[in-house]
């Protein structure tokens, strides 16, 4: 699964979405991958990596935080 893989061997920080932690909730497979893709994006695309994960994401304007759940953005 592309989620296992991002948090994984793809790098991604996906300490936020652990238990007890701000991005945990909601406890949904997608709320997980999004911040777990959009970390390994944010890590590497600067070295050519995409946002594709074999079309489970995309690139978006929008910021997908939430309360305490902050998405990480790089310039």
């Amino acid at each position: 699964m592309a989620l296992d893989w991002a948090c994984g061997k793809g790098g991604a920080d996906c300490a936020e979405i652990q238990p007890h932690r701000p991005c945990f909730l909601p406890n949904m497979v997608k709320d997980h991958a999004s911040f777990a893709f959009n970390s390994y994006y944010q890590k590497f695309k600067h070295k050519g990596a995409t946002c594709y994960f074999n079309s489970a994401a995309m690139i978006t304007d929008l910021d997908p935080s939430h309360g305490s759940c902050k998405f990480p953005y790089l310039p």
